[in-house]
């Protein structure tokens, strides 16, 4: 299984602008390359290896709106909201 993880260059969260009012959370990590695919983001957010504002989520469907941060493999993804 591969995973994709990108490293972190300081110890601020990578910043990761979306469109929409929202997105869920494995669409976030594919989205965010934080995973392949949907299927392999579903298997780690089961297995409680993903943390949303720094709890453990096991909500594959948990919504994420701009401000809430997601956590994995020791990396931080901030969502912001895409300016127009």
């Amino acid at each position: 299984m591969k995973v994709r993880v990108t490293k972190k260059l300081s110890g601020e969260p990578i910043v990761i602008p979306i469109r929409t009012e929202f997105i869920k959370l494995q669409d976030f990590m594919k989205f965010a390359n934080v995973c392949e695919s949907g299927g392999m983001a579903k298997t780690f957010i089961q297995n409680e290896q993903v943390t949303v504002n720094g709890e453990v989520c096991t909500q594959r469907g948990k919504k994420l709106r701009p401000g809430d941060t997601v956590g994995f493999l020791g990396n931080v993804w901030a969502v912001s909201q895409e300016e127009a």
